[in-house]
């Protein structure tokens, strides 16, 4: 079986990521998860975004996640470009 990757980015590129957490945290989180950005969403829930550097940290991200005992709606890869929110999102 072939897998096939995009041309704009490869396995060892930083990308930014958007996670959407079901009910608000407050911005004074973003240190506890890893310097993401923490935004309210329009509809009460939290969007946490931004760069990350590999699969690692993504899963530890999302194991602080699980620890906070928040539901996690969506996780969510911004391509370069892609502007607010990603597509399809509330």
């Amino acid at each position: 079986m072939e897998n096939k990757h995009s041309a704009a980015s490869s396995p060892t590129e930083p990308v930014i990521y958007q996670l959407r957490l079901q009910g608000r945290l407050g911005a004074d989180w973003s240190d506890w998860l890893e310097g993401m950005t923490v935004s309210p969403a329009e509809n009460g829930d939290t969007l946490v975004t931004g760069l990350v550097i590999d699969q690692a940290t993504l899963h530890g991200l999302l194991r602080k996640v699980r620890d906070l005992g928040i539901p996690l709606l969506a996780v969510n890869r911004i391509q370069p470009g892609q502007t607010g929110g990603p597509v399809g999102s509330p």
